[in-house]
């Protein structure tokens, strides 16, 4: 592999006690975050949130796009919407309550007939989406997240030793929780989008962390008489340029999707743009420091 940082003696270790504190400070923001959604406090999206939902067929088939822009000039905004192109169809969601549901449906035509005045439309189907399903796609969802977790710690327990699945659980909790926390504090709409995101953000997390971890785990067989402060700092610097690769083609490949993917992922991109950002950071400051304290003692050094 490229190698173009060689030889770095950066002190990363030295630094963990600052880094905890904007570590406890994200995670905060995410606990907090986590209540407000349990609550229904924070901008959720329809499908956790509960609302309106209409499928409208066309004759012809019409871009998404263009239909978005047709709604929001006419004044329509906070919306999903979801295309069917083998069928010409498209399913608009918003957060409208069953009380306007017709009236919602009907200026969706008379908007969309005005527009595109050659293609034949209607209204295939409106559905209620209930504040009950809502609060169930919330549970599940967070139970999808807390799964995926408890999967990491075994996962790493079995894969390396107790003391690195705390490190690795704890660093992929606190992703979660950053990025989770950033959207709410942006007031950007967590809906099962994010949710997606934040799993993969995990899986991000845990294979950056795995990459120190083993070289930490190397150099700690390797090199019996470095306590375990130089084995760790060591350790970080060497696989730093790989790290650092990684991070950044990742990275643009995110920047990619958030600048020519659309609206529809624009925050799915955002929040991996962010998880990249703060999932290299955890795997220094939050998983390799939690090693850390578990003491020389714990690696058989004196």
């Amino acid at each position: 592999m490229i190698e173009f940082i060689k030889n770095t003696k950066i002190d990363f270790m030295g630094k963990r006690f600052y880094a905890f504190g904007l570590s406890v400070l994200l995670m905060i923001i995410g606990f907090v975050t986590i209540i407000q959604v349990a609550r229904g406090k924070a901008n959720l999206g329809i499908d956790f949130a509960g609302g309106t939902a209409v499928q409208i067929k066309f004759n012809i088939f019409v871009q998404m796009q263009d239909i978005r822009t047709a709604l929001i000039d006419a004044g329509i905004t906070d919306f999903d919407l979801q295309d069917l192109p083998t069928e010409n169809k498209i399913l608009i969601k918003t957060k409208k309550g069953e009380e306007t549901l017709g009236y919602f449906s009907k200026q969706i035509i008379s908007v969309l007939s005005d527009k595109f005045s050659a293609n034949n439309l209607v209204v295939d189907s409106t559905t209620e989406i209930g504040p009950k399903v809502g609060s169930r796609l919330r549970r599940d969802a967070m139970w999808a997240i807390i799964a995926a977790i408890i999967g990491i710690l075994i996962y790493i327990g079995w894969r390396f030793r107790f003391r690195y699945s705390i490190g690795a659980t704890l660093a992929t909790f606190h992703d979660v929780l950053a990025v989770f926390g950033i959207f709410y504090l942006m007031n950007k709409e967590i809906n099962l989008i994010l949710i997606s995101a934040l799993l993969m953000i995990a899986g991000y997390s845990l294979t950056d962390t795995v990459v120190v971890f083993d070289r930490i785990r190397e150099n700690m067989r390797k090199k019996r008489k470095e306590s375990s402060y130089e084995v760790i700092n060591k350790s970080i610097n060497e696989v730093l340029s790989r790290t650092i690769i990684t991070s950044v083609t990742t990275f643009f490949a995110a920047c990619a999707l958030f600048v020519f993917g659309g609206e529809v992922i624009h925050d799915f991109a955002f929040a991996i743009m962010l998880g990249i950002i703060i999932g290299t950071y955890s795997s220094v400051f939050v998983a390799s420091a939690t090693v850390l304290m578990w003491g020389d003692k714990a690696f058989g050094k004196k």
